[in-house]
């Protein structure tokens, strides 16, 4: 009987196949860590090696693949170059410093920050840990006030500490700015530099003659005019030049006692003693005879101011016949306000124009200052004295004058708008650069039209605000007032012995 015993075919497939699938898994679960492992371990030594990277490797990945600890792969590629002092200045292209230096090259994976960095020395920066993190000194109060921890804390609101790492530290009279906040205010910062500060002090004048180059001609003795020169008034006259001849019957007298005693001295020191130029004297006594007229000369230089002679009139003793003056050297007699008289010196530079010749400046010095205030005006008057060799300034001429006041050297000046003066004392903010700004009282000294000098608080060199000062220096207040405010009051001292109460 060929008869066969039914026999799943299927099910005897599976009782051959079930030990071998699960011997399979068994090797999959085995292998696969062990090639992660084989894998790590490959990539670690091929980093410290410095492989190279297969060419199909994307340049992104490669630049966070291969590193070393102190920084991006050399082969990294270029994001852009900045200043190597740390600036906040950046090129998309290699560029140099004004003294030469390249830009830094900063590559994929390094700090991408736009803030200022100080230059790191060649033994790395300083306030660094052993991890490359920066050192924190100490944290400070959030709100300004003069409390710090060497820990993490927050203070009664909950607000967090803020760190202050190396080259942060504030001392108690710096105010702190952020960047941004200064640039939206407009602050301006100029450097302190030595400069002469001449403050000129203009006031109106008078153009008037010098009272010592005025000269009268008179006579000393009653006299009738018998002639006069061709010269009036305005009129310019050189020294001897004849103006007037007048007939004295003293002077005859006198003459005609000389010539009758030659040689008497008395007779000779009459005719001295009238007025009698020496040269008509002369001619008396090598001619032996008496003039009817005598001729009167001019005895300066200058212009004729005034002319009271006139032919056949009597002139008694002491009346003026001419009034002549120098022009060549005039005065301007100035107002100075009683404010501004403390600043004015004798010698200092003057500089003087008149209404009637516009453009044209004539030079002198302060020659005097009278010795009196004008109870009306509360003006001193200054003379200055100015050459006039061609004769344009006329007696009585308005003058606007320039007096140059101040130091001739050079001091230590800020600008004007440097200098908040509350009444009581001075103050500049001095710029210390990155957001920091100090008031440091100051003593000024003179001031001009720009600058003001200081005594003593700046040096030549620094850097002082100009500009949104007040702002800077509210904030400087407001600080000075949280920390007195927060300050601690000390605790009296203790007398040794004295036992504390219980």
């Amino acid at each position: 009987m060929d008869q066969r015993t039914p026999f799943p075919l299927s099910e005897a497939q599976g009782r051959r196949g079930g030990p071998s699938r699960l011997a399979a898994r068994i090797a999959g679960l085995t292998l696969v860590p062990i090639a992660l492992v084989g894998a790590v371990l490959v990539g670690l030594t091929a980093g410290e090696a410095d492989w190279p990277l297969p060419a199909w490797v994307p340049a992104p990945v490669s630049g966070l693949l291969v590193r070393d600890g102190a920084g991006p792969a050399v082969d990294a590629p270029i994001l852009y170059y900045r200043d190597p002092d740390g600036k906040a200045a950046y090129a998309l292209a290699p560029a140099k410093t004004p003294d030469g230096r390249d830009y830094r090259p900063v590559r994929i994976g390094e700090d991408v920050g736009f803030e200022p960095k100080p230059a790191e020395p060649a033994g790395g920066m300083p306030g660094m840990a052993e991890n490359g993190a920066r050192k924190v000194l100490y944290y400070r109060n959030p709100m300004g006030l003069p409390d710090t921890s060497p820990v993490p804390k927050k203070d009664s609101m909950g607000m967090d500490y803020i760190p202050v790492y190396p080259g942060e530290a504030e001392d108690g009279n710096t105010v702190k700015i952020s960047p941004g906040k200064v640039q939206r205010t407009g602050v301006r910062s100029e450097p302190v530099e030595r400069r002469v500060i001449s403050r000129p002090v203009r006031v109106p004048g008078t153009v008037t003659l010098d009272e010592r180059r005025v000269t009268i001609v008179a006579t000393r003795s009653d006299a009738y005019v018998d002639h006069v020169e061709n010269v009036t008034t305005g009129d310019r006259v050189r020294k001897g030049q004849p103006l007037v001849d007048v007939y004295s019957p003293e002077i005859n007298a006198a003459a005609a006692q000389l010539i009758a005693n030659p040689g008497f001295d008395g007779s000779r020191r009459r005719l001295q003693n009238l007025n009698v130029p020496a040269e008509v004297i002369a001619e008396m006594e090598r001619t032996r005879k008496v003039p009817m007229a005598i001729t009167w000369s001019s005895p300066r230089d200058g212009v004729i101011l005034q002319r009271t002679a006139i032919e056949g009139m009597k002139a008694a003793a002491g009346d003026t016949l001419f009034r002549i003056g120098d022009i060549s050297v005039m005065w301007v007699l100035a107002d100075v306000p009683e404010y501004d008289l403390g600043s004015v010196k004798v010698g200092q530079p003057v500089t003087v124009s008149v209404r009637s010749l516009p453009g044209r400046m004539f030079t002198g010095k302060v020659a005097l200052i009278y010795p009196q205030v004008n109870a009306q005006t509360r003006t001193t008057r200054v003379r200055i004295e100015l050459s006039n060799p061609d004769g344009v300034l006329l007696p009585d001429m308005y003058a606007d004058v320039e007096i140059g006041t101040g130091a001739t050297k050079p001091v230590v000046a800020v600008p004007n708008d440097a200098v908040l003066d509350t009444g009581a004392r001075q103050v500049v903010l001095v710029d210390k650069g990155e957001g920091r700004f100090e008031p440091r009282e100051v003593k000024v000294g003179a001031r001009d039209e720009r600058y003001t000098e200081i005594r003593d608080g700046v040096q030549a060199g620094e850097q002082v605000v100009t500009a949104a000062n007040f702002l800077i220096d509210a904030e400087s207040n407001l600080k000075a007032a949280l920390q007195s405010m927060a300050a601690p009051t000390p605790p009296a001292p203790q007398a040794q012995g004295e036992e504390k109460p219980q």
